[in-house]
């Protein structure tokens, strides 16, 4: 029997196929980095157009929330800037989430969660400090230097990547892109940022979290399947005496 000889169209089925296959596992790191060179575009289409001075719907945005805060509405807004910076939202719950990674078995998981992170933290200071917009007259609470982006904001939404990644349910990125808006309007509920601070801060939280996925993809399969499989051989093997 003569070997196979291929036509002329498989090779082009191959490489394209190969093509896709390579693509489909870059998709994390890709759409990681249209968001983050739309958070960087925004910023620089801020300081651009009138030297870092909000938009139009920012103004308008800000005048309603102004004249329509209730005492409940900034109880909320207070426990959401409590969650989502400081001690609580830069140290507490990302080590919350590395202990229950580390309790679920999943060293990668927890040390994928520190990085994104941590990644994104530094990410919001840079930006900050090389866009350098002015924030809001009109805040209730305390602020460090630098509006865009917004930190809280980019901790909530690194935050949400990351749960979504590690329990990949769709209850799980519901509930995460829900805090995540629930972040964005409590800080222009205290005057803190402009909405497009908070557009910045959530494309950018996304997008590092993202970046940093791609990194650990592979290994983070690898890890869920194994310990899910540990997880169903578990109940049925035999106990020691």
């Amino acid at each position: 029997m003569e070997p196979h000889t291929p036509s002329s169209s498989e090779p082009k089925d191959v490489t394209w196929q190969g093509w896709a296959s390579r693509l489909a596992t870059r998709v994390p790191l890709v759409g990681g980095a249209v968001l983050l060179i739309l958070c960087i575009g925004l910023g620089a289409l801020i300081v651009l157009r009138e030297n870092g001075g909000p938009f139009g719907f920012d103004v308008n945005w800000m005048a309603t929330i102004v004249a329509n805060r209730t005492p409940a509405g900034e109880w909320l807004a207070f426990l959401m800037n409590r969650l989502g910076g400081g001690l609580i939202g830069i140290v507490i719950v990302p080590l919350g989430t590395v202990a229950l990674m580390l309790l679920r078995r999943r060293p990668l998981a927890a040390l994928y969660a520190v990085t994104a992170a941590v990644a994104s933290s530094l990410s919001v200071q840079l930006l900050k400090h090389l866009f350098g917009r002015a924030r809001p007259e009109d805040i209730l609470v305390h602020v460090d230097f630098g509006s865009f982006p917004s930190g809280h904001v980019a901790n909530a939404a690194t935050l949400a990547v990351t749960l979504g990644v590690l329990f990949p349910q769709i209850w799980v990125w519901l509930s995460c892109a829900c805090y995540t808006v629930l972040m964005m309007l409590s800080r222009t509920y205290l005057g803190a940022h402009w909405v497009s601070d908070t557009i910045g801060g959530s494309l950018l939280g996304a997008g590092v979290a993202l970046i940093v996925w791609q990194i650990f993809a592979r290994r983070l399969a690898f890890e869920r399947e194994r310990t899910l499989r540990k997880r169903k051989i578990a109940p049925d093997s035999p106990r020691q005496p």
